[in-house]
């Protein structure tokens, strides 16, 4: 196993060098001075001319990008032009946030989809079947921004029942030591029973892990219908049959256990984009995570944000991508040897 492990790791670095090249040269190809909006649009040119040699923008693109490399390779990534806060410090204050969002959305992403698909499957061909691939077909056409407006507008501006963003409700002084809040006020409600901090921050949390959850949810149905028909198929299966197992028996512990490795890799695949694509849902709903923050930074030209921000999302990526590996050798030992 850890030579599987190590082989995979080798394996991620010419990709996290080309995800390195490819958002350095493009965030210095989005149109604006940061300079200038740093100084307004009044600034002397001379203002100007000061700043941009204090932030290296004078540089040449290759000399820049040379600095950049040699401050990453001591896991420095500058400093935030908006706020002149490291921009370590900026992510590791809001990547928990993004992360629980993430998580939070994919278990139940992947619970719905898991269930609809075998509902499908089990059920082929006639309107179960129909209906489950039809809501599937719906949730993977809407999109994310359309659908956090209507949550937004429906649940919390006419009904009332969930709050329009954030993370816990602004009259509850709350300190989360990880920055997980779910986690955090959870275990506050198992030592101290008060549970108004885990409930408000549940209630937070459950309009945006819907909107961020609805496309990875039909991704997973459509996913799982198919492996579980291929599954359904086989000739062990119709034994288990004649031998007289539970209907249940068969569904869950020969057919949907023989067909996970597909769903395993959809799912990873579904979690790293629920990093990347947290910008939209993080920025409807005010979640203060990471992509919330690149919105922002893209808006100031800030440079070293953007760049610091979208490489954690790429990094996110390719470690999840890791992970599912490791996963499906879990599953399949067979996979090791490849």
């Amino acid at each position: 196993m850890s030579k599987f492990v190590t082989k995979r790791l080798l394996l991620m670095l010419p990709t996290l060098i080309g995800a390195v090249t490819l958002v350095f040269f493009m965030t210095k190809n989005i149109p604006g001075d940061p300079a200038r909006i740093m100084l307004g649009e009044r600034a002397n040119p001379e203002s100007l001319r000061e700043l941009r040699e204090d932030l290296g923008l004078d540089q040449s693109l290759l000399k820049q990008y040379g600095i950049y490399l040699r401050n990453l390779a001591t896991f420095n990534l500058g400093k935030s032009i908006k706020s002149s806060n490291p921009v370590k410090k900026e992510i590791q204050s809001r990547l928990p946030a993004t992360m629980e969002l993430a998580l939070f959305s994919i278990v139940l992403a992947s619970v719905f989809g898991i269930v609809l698909g075998v509902i499908a499957a089990k059920n082929r061909n006639n309107w179960l079947d129909y209906s489950a691939m039809s809501i599937a077909l719906v949730g993977v056409s809407m999109p994310v921004f359309w659908l956090g407006l209507v949550l937004i507008m429906v649940f919390s501006v006419n009904i009332g029942l969930f709050p329009t963003g954030g993370r816990i409700d602004a009259r509850l002084f709350f300190v989360s030591k990880t920055g997980f809040l779910i986690f955090d006020t959870f275990w506050h409600l198992l030592t101290t029973g008060e549970y108004e901090y885990f409930v408000s921050a549940l209630r937070h949390i459950v309009l945006p892990s819907i909107a961020l959850a609805t496309i990875p949810a039909s991704m997973i149905a459509r996913t799982t219908r198919s492996s579980m028909l291929e599954v359904l198929g086989q000739d062990y299966i119709r034994t288990a049959r004649a031998s007289g197992l539970h209907p249940l028996t068969i569904t869950f512990r020969y057919a949907l256990k023989n067909a996970l490795l597909p769903i395993v890799t959809v799912i990873g695949l579904q979690l790293g984009t629920l990093m990347a694509g947290a910008v939209l849902t993080e920025t409807i709903f005010a979640w203060p995570g990471i992509g919330r923050w690149i919105y922002h930074s893209i808006e100031a030209r800030d440079y070293p944000a953007i760049q610091g921000g979208i490489l954690i999302i790429a990094l996110m990526f390719i470690l999840i991508n890791i992970l599912v590996d490791v996963c499906y050798s879990i599953i399949n030992p067979k996979v090791r040897l490849t």
